[in-house]
């Protein structure tokens, strides 16, 4: 099933974003401020997840989806990020069944063929199992980017559909590693950067954008309600004029 661009359709709008993407910045810092090792950010970052998945899911938010890894995050220092990878394995071999037993779906998006073949094995056997669940889907980005991502998806049209001229988003959508999910409502960076990161480039045409000092691991559910509140007092026009929705909102 192909999901509708913002870019060809107006999207509705409900006071609870739908979809919500993070990038979740500042673990390092969190962990240098308290004079702790990057390690220690980490950590406390992962029971942050935790505690995020559980809030979206009591407020009714469909999909949620994480910046874990990034494509550029290979130039960081060898041992940490061989710490993110032992990170992700004892994360998956913690938390699977417990998604799956509170109706979680899990998705891991981004290229894979990097990680070793036992958490590729860790991975495919985790989406296997909650396949099924509908409640919230969880999707982690792990050496992902966005221009990553679309040049796969027009790889992938063109070995499809060889030889069309002209074509069109419909037939390069279904082939995004996202096309199991909505556009994002809003996008939420934490650690006070204000950038986007080659995140969801193609996705995130319509998205509202939050920014937040609060590092990630301090990133709660009460962090994450102040971030809805502002969205709610977003005029999401998609194109539009606020005369335009002033008469929708009449004629509803």
């Amino acid at each position: 099933m192909t999901l509708p661009s913002s870019t060809l359709a107006i999207p509705e709008v409900s006071a609870v974003p739908r979809h919500v993407a993070v990038i979740m910045d500042g673990n390092g810092r969190w962990a240098t401020r308290r004079f702790l090792p990057r390690v220690a950010g980490h950590v406390k970052g992962v029971e942050a997840v935790r505690g995020v998945v559980e809030a979206c899911a009591l407020r009714g938010i469909e999909y949620l989806t994480l910046f874990a890894f990034s494509s550029e995050n290979w130039r960081r220092p060898a041992d940490e990020v061989s710490l993110l990878m032992r990170l992700f394995v004892t994360a998956l071999g913690r938390e699977v069944s417990k998604m799956h037993a509170n109706g979680i779906r899990l998705k891991v998006v981004g290229d894979l063929s990097r990680f070793d073949q036992k958490l590729q094995r860790m991975i495919a056997d985790a989406e296997r199992k909650t396949a099924g669940n509908t409640r919230l889907t969880v999707t982690i980005c792990a050496n992902y980017g966005g221009r990553w991502d679309i040049m796969q998806a027009v790889g992938k049209m063109l070995a499809a559909e060889p030889g069309v001229v002209g074509y069109t988003e419909e037939q390069l959508a279904p082939h995004l590693s996202m096309a199991h999910s909505p556009e994002p409502d809003l996008f939420i960076r934490t650690g006070g950067e204000e950038r986007i990161s080659n995140f969801l480039l193609w996705q995130l045409a319509y998205t509202e954008l939050y920014f937040t000092d609060t590092y990630w691991p301090d990133f709660d559910a009460a962090a994450l309600d102040i971030a809805i509140a502002s969205y709610q007092q977003r005029e999401r026009r998609f194109g539009r004029t606020s005369a335009q929705l002033a008469e929708q909102k009449k004629a509803s």
